[in-house]
């Protein structure tokens, strides 16, 4: 048991938490969430003991282990990456290199003989013949190769890194596992792989993550840092989400009658515990859900951004074809070729490649940024077209504050308070609005992209990687306008969750063609067919 007592910690004038009191225990996954700056990863520096608090503290169970996944990705290397995964087991890696000091001394005498073998015997109690073989496993799960175990870490490419020091936390079945942003540069075999490996763990995770589907596949309770405290909910994100939104439009709806609430609170609580059965998790978590308190249920305080994709005018019946396109990449690599497809109207094609340089390519050339290699592509006449880059720091290249800069975006409506709205919709009111658009972070550069994106009004849409540095909010809020607008729509997204439901088409580019298949994401990654298919055409 991990247990966080009257806990407080303030910055300056600014306060981070105030008294806060919970408990983390069991075989529970506990997803910590909060708004952009709430101070998620700063708790976990709080429980790890990296940060101390103003006030209070926090008291590990006695004889119980901690591992948490390290965000220096350089601390280790000149270490092996098979050592350094063992090293997540300090007590253990202690005892292994106290063990070898002492067989290595020129003068290993019948002292050193009786320290060796109760040496030994405890290595033997900690598991220690099969540390090796079980780190090997992780770092498989992982995508990490054999020939790699014994590479230094210096010599592996950062996404390689990160994966290592995945492995290293989650080696040794630590008591309490302390998870900060685990699926960064993991694709969806490894996530899927971790999802896995959490939902069979048997002890204690507490886990930030931006990534909605990993929360709900693995989470059984929602740690929400709100009013600088901390609450828990039963039930994964998206339960959390729903029923948070559930009691602001109950609070907002001030006359509605109080038995009312309760029996449409339970009603939620009843449909949602069905749904469960869907999980991964779905026995433990159904339970759960039943047992809910239907009190628990409280209105957040997030702000939400009002991201609504309207079209001007909608569109006919001839919408995009493209026709074998090629791309190259600037060393005149192949990209893709033999690119060919059709949309229909109301389409909304998730596009999906192995390699990111291929779907970007395809957005720079049909948004006219970049001559393809061959093929051609054509809009119908109907067509108004808008586009979300992946890189947007050329657009930000200006000292014009927010006002001026998106003003230029608005060729039909100059006026300030026209544009202000927009602004608005996006959370940047008061002041805000007047900071120069060169020192925005990268949130609130996707945020200023949206809302150019929005004045456009377009009926047809591409998105490359949407969502990319963006808070849950803002997440949140992009997928609910994504599924809404009416017009047609061409994205890419590392999400999950707005694959699965924002898209009715996928397409995948491969170097030499596409596949292209009417189906929901889920059952295109499912299907065995087009698993078979994918190898084919050299897919991964």
């Amino acid at each position: 048991m991990l247990n966080v007592n009257n806990v407080t910690l303030q910055f300056g004038k600014r306060v981070l938490f105030e008294d806060v009191n919970i408990k983390f225990h069991g075989e529970r996954c506990y997803g910590l969430i909060g708004a952009n700056g709430a101070g998620k990863s700063t708790f976990l520096k709080i429980l790890s003991g990296e940060v101390s608090p103003n006030t209070g503290g926090v008291s590990l169970e006695p004889g119980k282990r901690m591992s948490v996944l390290s965000q220096n990705h350089f601390a280790f290397d000149e270490e092996t990456v098979l050592n350094t995964v063992i090293q997540g087991n300090k007590p253990l890696w202690d005892l292994m290199q106290e063990k070898d000091a002492i067989y290595m001394k020129p003068d290993f005498n019948e002292e050193d003989g009786l320290l060796a073998a109760d040496l030994e015997v405890k290595f033997e109690e900690m598991d220690g013949w099969n540390a090796e073989s079980d780190a090997a496993n992780l770092l498989s799960g992982l995508g990490i190769h054999a020939d790699e175990h014994y590479s230094l870490m210096k010599d592996l490419e950062g996404s390689k890194k990160v994966r290592v020091l995945l492995a290293q936390a989650l080696f040794g079945n630590p008591d309490i596992l302390i998870l900060d942003e685990p699926t960064n540069d993991l694709d969806l075999k490894t996530i899927s792989w971790l999802e896995d490996f959490l939902i069979d763990f048997k002890n204690t995770v507490i886990v930030v993550s931006h990534d909605r589907h990993f929360l709900d596949t693995v989470c059984t309770h929602i740690a929400d840092i709100d009013f600088k405290r901390i609450k828990q909910y039963t039930g994964n994100y998206s339960f959390w989400y729903e029923s948070s939104q559930l009691a602001l439009r109950q609070r907002q709806a001030a006359n509605k009658k109080a038995e009312d609430k309760r029996k449409e609170l339970q009603e939620f609580i009843s449909r949602f515990a069905a749904n469960a059965s869907k999980s991964k998790q779905a026995t433990s978590r159904k339970k759960m859900l039943e047992k809910i308190n239907i009190d628990e249920i409280q209105a957040s305080s997030r702000m939400y951004p009002a991201i609504i994709f309207d079209q001007l005018r909608e569109a006919g019946d001839q919408i995009l074809e493209v026709e074998g396109l090629a791309a190259h990449d600037d060393a005149g690599d192949l990209l893709f070729q033999n690119l060919s497809f059709k949309m229909n109207r109301s389409d909304k094609i998730a596009l999906l490649a192995d390699d990111h340089r291929a779907l970007t390519a395809f957005y720079e050339i049909i948004s006219g940024n970049k001559q393809p290699s061959a093929g051609t592509f054509a809009f119908g006449q109907t067509i108004k077209h808008a586009y979300l880059p992946n890189e947007n720091a050329e657009f930000f290249e200006t000292d014009d504050n927010l006002i001026d800069w998106l003003r230029e975006f608005s060729p039909e409506n100059k006026d300030e308070v026209f544009v202000r709205g927009f602004l608005g919709k996006m959370l940047f009111s008061g002041e805000e609005v007047f900071k120069s658009a060169k020192v925005l972070s990268g949130g609130e550069k996707v945020r200023c992209m949206l809302s150019r994106m929005m004045l456009q009004q377009a009926n047809l849409l591409f998105l490359d990687e949407p969502t990319n540095h963006l808070d849950l909010e803002s997440i949140q809020a992009l997928n609910n306008g994504m599924r809404d607008f009416k017009g047609s729509m061409v994205f890419s997204s590392h999400d999950h969750t707005i694959n699965q439901t924002v898209a009715n088409r996928i397409v995948e580019i491969f170097p030499h063609g596409n596949l292209d298949k009417l189906m929901e994401y889920d059952q295109f990654i499912a299907d065995p067919k087009i698993a078979e298919q994918r190898q084919q055409m050299g897919g991964r």
